[in-house]
């Protein structure tokens, strides 16, 4: 096998020069009989006097052949000493195919072969990390990385976006952000995520009797109500039910753009164009939020929602004394603001998506799970079901919250962060990831160590008890990311789904229908339940706990 080395990336040069050559000879023998050469001579000479003897389309041909043999010979070197195919069985494209049904066997098959990994799609040499060092190592080292998405990621997400600085200016944009996810900032947002989690309590409800309370598929259900839930907190009243029920509706085209492998440049009625239609619409809709939410806090209005908080450090940083404050609190635009509020609908929409549709089939397929939560939420709201929901109740959820953290490890939502090497990276002391290849850290090996957590594929939400090894295992707790890049939202995604599940739990019972499917991972971006999630809710009295049919 190749090594990765300098000495081996000059003898690679000389036998692609050889290939050149061989290959420019071959083609022309084999269609042009009456070509002989006795006594081929290696020199770049003799190469270009043969060029000038064949005819265009036999050149055409001899320099298809030619990139093809460079297409595997590159990939040999990039490869290295680490697992993966010998060759690209499908020259140029790769396993590009197989983004039509990727799956989570293959992925797994990746991560098993070797804490390095790699495979080549079109031009892109992918790198996978698979051992819970190694990716901790990639999250932290900004100097050699910076996250990619994929290609058209900025295209769709715009070059101007926030998420694409790097070094210091990253830096200070999400220091300026951070203030957006304090615990005073979550529990202004929290009121009317209440409301929205009562209406669709409701419409659950209501959806379910339209079947005659039988099962049915809930997938799209869950990603609506993650959606409005997250606009409500991000946007407040400023985007109207219409639209968010437009981009609940449609923002699945931009997760279908977005794929870790997908083409690389956007064209028309191809799913990348589809995507980028979507963004730029949605980002509209935000700027006129932004727009509104300005004016609101100027009149002194209250701060309710993401842009209400966001503006509010803008305005209190035109009187402050501190330079940090008016550094970091500039006056940004409404197109900034946009692009940075759909970053957050990128970053939650399809993670929290499938956390819904997992936690809802883990609490019903386990009763006993779901009785310790009732019982919980009737004792932290003092016998109450109808008090309202506030921070402190929710930090008093000990085992709602342990339910969600050990549904995060369970299945978590991202199972890969795509990152791109910004200069030659010495991952391991035995191999270097070339510059401009694609570096991906992968989550689901570290969260399913048996030497952290004791039997892994188990749901066990008592496993994170205070002074557990899962608890002291921080090192493996990877679902939100580690280093510069950390997900910002980590406190509003354990708060919003504690609240949530809680709620369900007191309101309503569902059903699960279990089939072969249901616990088969489905690869979307995120992961879900391959059977689409069949559920089916009716209304429950919180005090008696009967069922109380509408």
């Amino acid at each position: 096998t190749p090594s990765n080395s300098s000495a081996a990336s000059d003898v690679y040069k000389r036998q692609i020069l050889n290939f050149f050559f061989f290959l420019i000879m071959s083609v022309d023998t084999i269609i042009s009989s009456d070509t002989i050469i006795s006594s081929p001579s290696t020199t770049f000479e003799t190469a270009a006097n043969l060029l000038q003897t064949i005819s265009t389309w036999k050149l055409v041909l001899s320099l298809i052949l030619v990139g093809l043999v460079y297409d595997q010979v590159s990939y040999q070197q990039k490869k290295g000493s680490i697992a993966g195919p010998k060759y690209k069985v499908w020259p140029i494209i790769g396993p590009f195919l197989e983004s039509f049904d990727p799956k989570f066997e293959e992925y797994k098959a990746k991560w098993d072969s070797g804490e390095l990994s790699c495979v080549s799609i079109f031009h892109k040499f992918v790198i996978i990390a698979s051992s819970r060092d190694l990716s901790r190592k990639i999250f932290q080292s900004s100097k050699f990385v910076k996250p990619c998405v994929v290609d058209v990621a900025v295209k769709i997400l715009r070059p101007s976006n926030w998420v694409f600085l790097d070094g210091k200016d990253h830096t200070d944009y999400r220091r300026s952000l951070n203030g957006l996810f304090t615990q005073q900032a979550l529990s202004q947002y929290l009121p009317s995520q209440e409301k929205l989690m009562d209406k669709y309590i409701n419409h659950f409800i209501n959806y379910s009797k339209e079947n005659d309370y039988k099962p049915r598929v809930f997938f799209h259900e869950m990603r609506e109500i993650m959606c409005a839930l997250s606009l409500k907190a991000f946007c407040g009243d400023y985007i109207t039910e219409d639209q968010i029920r437009k981009v609940a509706d449609d923002y699945y085209l931009v997760t279908a753009a977005l794929e870790l492998v997908n083409f690389p440049i956007i064209i028309p009625y191809t799913k990348t164009w589809y995507g980028k239609r979507v963004a730029d619409m949605t980002m509209k809709i935000f700027e006129g939020c932004a727009q509104m939410a300005k004016e609101h806090i100027a009149n002194g209005g209250e701060s309710v929602c993401v842009l209400d908080a966001w503006c509010k450090l803008i305005n209190d940083s035109k009187t402050s004394e501190s330079e940090d404050a008016k550094f970091y609190h500039r006056e940004f635009t409404n197109r900034e603001m946009s692009e940075a509020i759909f970053t957050f609908l990128f970053a939650s929409q399809d993670a929290s998506s499938s956390l819904a549709c997992w936690i809802f089939q883990i609490v019903a397929d386990r009763p006993d799970v779901l009785a310790k939560i009732r019982e919980e939420q009737m004792k932290v709201r003092n016998g109450n079901p109808n008090q309202r929901l506030s921070l402190d109740m929710i930090d008093n959820m000990t085992y709602t919250n342990m339910v969600v953290k050990e549904t995060l490890r369970y299945r978590p939502p991202v199972i890969m962060v795509p990152y791109v090497v910004k200069q030659d990276f010495p991952v391991t002391s035995s191999y270097t990831a070339p510059k401009g290849s694609m570096l991906i850290p992968t989550l689901y090996p570290a969260l399913h160590d048996p030497e952290v957590y004791e039997q892994p594929d188990e749901f066990i939400p008592e496993r994170w008890v205070e002074g557990s090894k899962a608890s002291e295992g921080k090192k493996n707790w990877l679902v939100f990311g580690t280093g510069p890049h950390v997900c910002l939202g980590q406190k509003y995604v354990l708060m919003t789904f504690a609240g949530l599940i809680g709620k369900f739990a007191l309101h309503t019972n569902w059903e699960h229908e279990v089939t072969p499917l249901s616990e088969t991972i489905k690869v979307f971006a995120t992961i879900f339940p391959k059977d689409d999630l069949l559920l089916t809710f009716t209304k429950r009295d919180p005090l008696t706990g009967e069922t109380i049919k509408v």
